[in-house]
C-alpha cells in the first residue's frame, strides 16, 4: 500500500516519436512551399508539406519579439524611442524619435501593425541592446525546442542567417499563445493606444484577415518580403482544441489555411484518459481515519488524431495530510504531458469524503500545513504548463 501513496504517481505510454506527421500534403493541394499544422497542446503534427526546409520567415519572427516582451515583466514600463530605432525600411507602427512608449504598446504596434519600428525599440529597451536581444532570441528558440532557426533581427527583415521552418515555427506559435497576455494582443482587431510625450492618440489596426475568416481564429501574426514571400501563422479553438498553421512563401496563404484547418479538425477525435485514481487513499495524521480518499473533480481528456498515443500521466498529492480534511478539499492535481514534460490537461483531486481530527490542539494548530503542500503543487505544475 504505502508503495502507491508517493508524490509523483507516473503511468507511461509513449510512442517513439510523439511529432508524429500524417500523410496529409497528399490528400490537399495548398500554394504554400512549406507549411505545418501542429495540435498546440499535445505537440502533434496533423499536417506537413516540407516541414523542415529552411526559409526566411518575413515579420512573423515578431512572434518571439512579442513573446520575449510580454515574458519579461516590464510591459507597463515607459522607453525612450531613438532615432536609429526608427530608421528602419519596411511596415512601422508610427513611432517618432523621442515618443515616450510603453513596453505594452510596442508589443501592440508589432502584433497587429507589424511595425519593425515598435520591433526595434523592443530590443534595445529589453535586450539591452539588438545584439544582447538577438542572442535572447535564439536562446529562448533553443529552450522551445527550434533547433533549425537562427534570429538575425528582432523585425524579420530579409538578412543572411536569418531562418527557420514550417516546424520550428509551429512550436514556437504553440509557446507563445499559451501566455494570456501574448494571446489577448494577438487575438485583437484594433488598439487604441498613447504614443509620444507629450502624448498622442492613433489606433493600431490588426492585419490579419484570418480572425475573421474562420471560426475560432484568435492569431497569430503574418509576414511580408519580397525574399520569403507571404508567411501566415495562425491560431484556431473549437471545443477545447486548439491547432496553430503555420505556411512559408504562400501565394494564397488565406486559402491555405481554411483547407489545412479543415483537413486538420477533421482528423480529431477526442481522447479519454483513464487512471487508477480511485485507488488513490493519501495517510492522515491525527484523525478519526487512517486514509482519505481521492478522486477527479473533472474527466481527463484531450483532442489528437488516432494515431496519437505519446503521452504519460502524473499524479501530484503529498506524502499525507493532517486531519481536519473537508470532503471536496482539493488534495492534489493529476495531469497528462506529452513526451518533452509539457502539461496537455489536468483534473484537480478532491477529498470524496471528511476526515475529522481526533481532537488536540495541536493537531488543529498544525492543520493548515497540508495546505501549505498543496498550493505548492499547483505552483509547481503551472509553472510547468507555462
Amino acid at each position: 500500500m504505502l508503495n502507491k501513496i508517493i508524490v509523483f504517481v507516473i503511468t507511461f505510454a509513449f510512442l517513439p516519436s510523439i511529432f508524429t506527421i500524417n500523410a496529409g500534403a497528399a490528400e490537399i493541394s495548398i500554394s504554400a512551399h512549406s507549411a505545418v499544422v501542429m495540435n498546440a497542446f499535445t505537440g502533434e503534427v496533423i499536417y506537413a508539406k516540407n516541414p523542415y526546409e529552411k526559409r526566411g520567415m518575413a515579420s512573423t519572427t515578431k512572434i518571439m519579439t512579442a513573446l520575449l516582451a510580454v515574458e519579461s515583466g516590464l510591459l507597463q514600463r515607459q522607453f525612450r524611442v531613438t532615432g536609429a530605432d526608427v530608421a528602419v525600411e519596411g511596415t512601422s507602427a508610427g513611432l517618432k524619435a523621442g515618443d515616450v512608449v510603453s513596453l505594452d504598446v510596442l508589443v501592440k504596434g508589432m502584433l497587429l501593425e507589424s511595425g519593425n519600428d515598435a520591433a526595434n525599440v523592443t530590443a534595445t529597451a529589453i535586450g539591452p541592446g539588438k545584439k544582447k536581444f538577438i542572442a535572447l532570441m535564439n536562446k529562448r528558440a533553443k529552450e522551445i525546442g527550434m533547433n533549425s532557426t537562427s534570429f538575425k533581427n528582432p523585425s524579420g527583415l530579409t538578412e543572411e542567417g536569418h531562418y527557420s521552418t514550417a516546424f520550428d515555427m509551429a512550436l514556437l506559435a504553440s509557446e507563445a499563445i499559451k501566455n494570456k497576455a501574448f494571446r489577448e494582443y494577438c487575438s485583437a482587431k484594433s488598439f487604441r493606444v498613447a504614443l509620444g510625450s507629450p502624448s498622442r492618440e492613433i489606433t493600431f489596426y490588426n492585419h490579419n484577415r484570418f480572425l475573421s475568416m474562420y471560426e475560432g481564429a484568435f492569431g497569430i501574426k503574418t509576414g511580408f518580403t519580397k525574399a520569403s514571400g507571404r508567411c501566415l501563422i495562425t491560431a484556431v479553438e473549437r471545443d477545447g482544441a486548439v491547432l496553430v498553421g503555420v505556411t512559408l512563401k504562400a501565394p494564397d496563404d488565406w486559402n491555405d489555411h481554411k483547407k489545412m484547418f479543415d483537413y486538420s479538425f477533421n482528423k480529431l477525435k477526442r481522447i479519454n484518459v483513464n487512471t487508477d485514481c480511485e485507488s488513490i487513499q493519501i495517510p492522515v495524521v491525527g484523525g478519526n481515519e487512517k486514509y482519505v480518499k481521492a478522486a477527479l473533480l473533472t474527466p481527463l481528456c484531450f483532442w489528437a488524431t488516432e494515431n496519437f498515443e505519446g503521452y504519460k500521466t502524473e499524479t501530484y498529492v503529498t506524502p499525507f495530510l493532517y486531519a481536519g480534511i473537508n470532503k471536496n478539499d482539493c488534495l492534489g492535481r493529476v495531469a497528462v504531458l506529452n513526451k518533452q514534460g509539457k502539461v496537455i490537461t489536468f483534473s484537480y483531486l478532491y477529498a470524496v469524503e471528511d476526515v475529522a481530527p481526533s481532537v488536540t490542539e495541536t493537531q488543529k494548530e498544525d492543520k493548515p500545513f497540508y495546505k501549505k503542500i498543496i498550493e505548492n503543487i499547483k505552483e509547481g505544475l503551472s509553472e510547468r504548463q507555462a
